[in-house]
């Protein structure tokens, strides 16, 4: 148990002299009780080894002399005779076993059967002397004694042995008998003891109250230590007016002589009513009494409520510096919740205006009645503000937030910008990073030669007292809070300036840290904004519009910047790519990594590459960014990046396409149905070694195709599921719509009031080209077949009216046919396509592809191509599931009115 004092006890240490009395009785009788139960047991123990042996013997010699015990013996089956004999004896004996044996030990009988025929356990020798043995064994079936006699012919002859035996436990039973009597006996001295003490401990507690002479010892010493070192007065004034205790601190609060105990309350020399109150002895209770200089509350109560001796205590406490120390306190817990609120309330956003509002606004409802903040210009444009200028120049600020500010009072208005002058204490102060207290305001002392006119003003409207204290943050002056008080009739004093000082100190850091997010968030959406399309490219294939709208900051600051983008790329043979794609996460490095995905998707469409073959190599590159990051140990690797990629052929109105990890686009049809292209899904570019596959169909003239980011269908508050089922119903049923207003349709529907994330928009309205406008035909494998085939080409382009272009395209076609002729296999196909410029197209089986060379002075060939080069505007090579195709382009004269022709006017 636990000792009065937090020091632990142990049962022997009792605290009570009846209780010591008690343990030394119990522990006496445990030791009779102890040594009667050893003396017993020993007794027992040997009472009952004694029983065995005799029962034993008696048992043995018994059945060694019964009648007919010889002739069993000299019988030819000894056991066939003795057996069923010693096992009768057994039971009628009680002993566990009656063995007869031969002069050799060999067993005749045993209650084991299977132990019949071997040889004894145990001492024989004697027995075969003519002697009895008997011993204490420990068998099979535990401790016992056994016994072995000889039995005799009648010659005296020894001619067998019989063994008894019986377990030491069958006989002790005595011990088990007086067992109970004993504990009784034991338990009713315990009984005698324990009332026997509760007796003496009642008496003994009421004289001691339960403590022992160490323990009232301790008690008194720490009572008496207690009393004279509390800040609390304590008097004990006996039934009769005569002081018993008084401890240090009420000695010092009334003023007491050193020898007051023992004498009359009215000897002490105390004030009328102080005097009277200690020796009414009536109970009160915190009642305020002026001592001196001094204001006691005073607790009284009487002694004798729970039977003590007549007379009563009294507690003094000197509430007059307890008060002044609560009013410090109240202060200075007041200044730490406003600090604590402010770090709250102010620096919400990452936006500059905004977390100067919150200043003014958290400031004019807990401190001061009117709250201004100027900033200087840079730190709106969130570049670093310039130090000031040298003495006599000016510091100019704009009004950027103002609360509290009455119609009319004097005080520049919200973007104003204001030229502190260096005359003024205020000017003086900005330059210097210092705050200035100004009390009183209608004394005009300096102040007013910012602006006498506006000065008078403001004293008009009853604003009487100022604090300025400018914003600093990491040594740079980022501009100036002004309080003000109109209302309050009391002027700022030192503890107000300390407190705006701390207010302002945490508010810059805020503003500080807005200021450095607006900068790198102009410099990230400069960057982003000059990565993505600026405009859509010349081309004929589709009519498209595209929206791009970044996610907003919000209060951790991303947002606003992010790695969606969209591409329009013009492919040889009038055809179109049509690319969205969307990098993970936000920033700089988002931007940066859309920027080289972008690089690197224009850099493959001019190898002029199907599109699965285009998403493996954005794949591996994504895959190489990641490793070069994590090799130098970059902190934001690119965790993976989504791409749609799809051509469009306006030839044959077919449009092939193939997605990693991006969400499916939507196909609006001419009969106004949408439905989700089921574009097989990719995995997300960086996961490396997954292949990827194509969707084809040819797509009926004026079909829309939608592609977009998931941006524009997921938000915090709506699954992917759910948003393609929207815009799907959205943008169902109107087949007259245009890609513009697909796409203001779509975001209206889908665009949330904060976006989470970017939104990228690619609308594609398809068109075919006119039949009239291409031209193809079939070119045997026969070098007389490629002057049918320029005859033809130059009949069409007269018919086209392009009669000017009729030589050099009979030039391209000679060489590019001749040369598939001559090196390629299989089936020769030649195409003409009238479009914003003139492609020839030459496609054969082999996937050889001709390089260009400059032909020596003695070479017979190799000037074809490079002929075609000069021709030609441009020229390469695409390869197709069944070989190849090598294309030139020649520019037209009249590509505007060809492309009008394309939309359906007249050419």
């Amino acid at each position: 148990m636990a000792g009065r004092y937090g020091r632990p006890r142990s049962v022997l240490r009792m605290r009570t002299v009846a209780g010591q009395v008690f343990l030394l009785q119990v522990a006496i009788v445990v030791m009779l009780v102890a040594a009667a139960m050893a003396a017993l047991v020993l007794q027992s123990r040997s009472d009952s080894e004694r029983e065995a042996r005799h029962r034993s013997v008696a048992v043995a010699q018994t059945v060694a002399t019964a009648p007919g015990i010889q002739e069993a013996l000299q019988s030819p089956d000894p056991t066939a005779v003795l057996q069923p004999r010693a096992e009768a004896a057994r039971r009628l004996t009680g002993v566990d076993f009656i063995v007869v044996m031969n002069t050799e030990g060999i067993r005749y009988t045993h209650p084991i059967k299977n132990r019949i025929g071997k040889k004894f356990v145990g001492t024989i020798q004697p027995a075969l002397n003519g002697g009895v043995v008997t011993e204490k064994i420990v068998g099979t079936i535990g401790p016992l004694v056994q016994a072995v006699v000889p039995v005799f012919d009648d010659k005296g002859k020894v001619i067998g042995l019989v063994s008894a035996g019986i377990t030491i436990k069958k006989v002790s039973g005595v011990v088990d008998q007086q067992f109970p009597l004993l504990f009784g006996a034991a338990a009713g001295v315990l009984l005698l003891a324990t009332g026997g003490t509760a007796l003496v401990s009642r008496r003994l507690r009421r004289q001691t109250h339960g403590l022992g002479p160490a323990e009232m010892t301790r008690m008194y010493e720490h009572h008496d230590a207690v009393l004279h070192a509390v800040r609390e007065g304590v008097i004990i004034v006996g039934g009769d007016g005569r002081v018993l205790l008084a401890n240090d601190e009420a000695c010092r609060l009334l003023a007491l002589p050193e020898d007051v105990e023992g004498r009359q309350v009215a000897d002490l020399g105390l004030d009328p009513a102080t005097a009277q109150l200690l020796a009414s002895g009536r109970v009160v209770t915190d009642e305020v009494h002026p001592v001196g200089e001094r204001l006691l509350a005073v607790n009284q109560r009487s002694t004798d409520q729970a039977g003590g001796p007549p007379g009563s205590v009294t507690t003094l406490r000197d509430t007059t510096e307890l008060r002044v120390v609560t009013g410090r306190a109240d202060v200075a817990r007041g200044r730490l919740k406003l600090l604590y609120d402010a770090g709250t309330e102010i620096g919400t956003t990452l936006d500059v205006v905004r977390t100067c509002e919150e200043l003014t606004e958290f400031a004019v409802a807990r401190f001061a009645d009117i709250v201004t903040v100027d900033l200087a210009e840079e730190v709106l444009n969130g570049e670093e503000p310039s130090p000031p200028s040298g003495a006599g120049i000016g510091i100019e600020m704009r009004r950027t937030a103002a609360s509290g500010v009455p119609p009319g009072s004097g005080l520049y208005e919200v973007g104003t910008l204001i030229r502190f002058e260096p005359a003024t204490s205020l000017g003086t102060g900005i330059a210097r990073g210092e705050a200035v207290l100004e009390p009183d305001l209608t004394q005009f002392s300096g102040w007013h030669l910012q602006s006498p006119q506006r000065a008078r003003k403001i004293v008009a409207h009853g604003i009487h007292s100022r604090i300025a204290v400018p914003l600093r943050a990491r040594g740079a002056i980022l501009g100036v809070v002004i309080f003000w008080r109109s209302q309050d009739p009391e002027p700022f004093e030192e503890e107000d300036l300390s407190l705006a000082e701390e207010l302002v100190a945490r508010a810059a850091v805020s503003i500080d840290n807005a200021r450095r997010y607006t900068r790198e968030h102009t410099m990230a959406v400069t960057l982003q904004r000059s990565l993505l399309p600026r405009g859509l490219p010349e081309q004929n294939a589709v009519e498209a519009a595209y929206r791009y709208l970044p996610a907003q900051a919000g209060r951790s600051g991303l947002g606003g910047v992010g790695g969606d983008w969209f591409d329009i790329i013009p492919l040889p043979g009038a055809r179109v790519a049509l690319v969205v794609g969307d990098v993970v996460g936000h920033g700089l490095h988002a931007a940066a990594t859309m920027g080289r995905l972008r690089t690197a998707v224009h850099n493959f469409a001019n190898l002029d590459l199907p599109p699965d073959e285009i998403l493996w190599h954005l794949d591996e590159l994504v895959t190489r960014i990641d490793q070069d990051e994590g090799a130098e140990g970059a902190e934001a690797a690119v965790t993976g990046a989504t791409c749609l990629y799809a051509i469009y052929d306006p030839a044959s109105g077919t449009c092939t396409m193939a997605r990693a990890g991006h969400v499916q686009p939507l196909v609006l049809r001419p009969d106004g149905t949408a439905e989700i292209a089921e574009v097989p899904g990719g995995p997300p570019l960086g996961l490396g070694g997954l292949p990827f596959e194509t969707w084809q169909r040819k797509l009926p003239e004026d079909s829309q195709l939608v592609l977009f980011t998931d941006g524009l269908v997921e938000d915090r508050d709506r699954d992917l599921d759910e948003g393609m089922a929207v815009l799907t119903r959205t943008l169902a049923d109107h087949p007259e719509r245009s890609p513009e207003e697909i796409c203001e349709a779509a975001l209206g529907a889908l665009l949330p009031e904060r976006p989470s994330d970017d939104i990228a928009l690619l609308v594609a309205h398809t068109r075919v080209l006119d039949a009239a406008h291409v031209a193809d035909w079939d070119v045997p494998p026969d070098p007389s077949a490629v002057a049918q085939v320029r005859a033809g080409a130059v009949r069409k382009l007269i018919e086209w009216g392009l009669p000017d272009e009729a030589f050099t395209t009979e030039l391209i076609l000679s060489e590019l046919v001749t040369n598939s002729i001559r090196y390629a296999s299989g089936p020769i196909r030649v195409r003409l396509i009238r479009d914003t410029s003139l492609i020839c197209e030459v496609s054969d089986r082999s996937s050889t592809s001709p390089h260009l060379r400059q032909a020596a002075t003695t070479d017979e060939g190799g000037r074809g191509l490079f002929l075609i080069a000069q021709l030609a505007e441009r020229w390469g090579t695409r390869y197709t599931s069944s070989g190849k195709v090598i294309w030139t382009e020649q520019a037209l004269p009249d590509g505007d009115l060809v492309a009008v022709a394309a939309d359906g006017g007249d050419a």
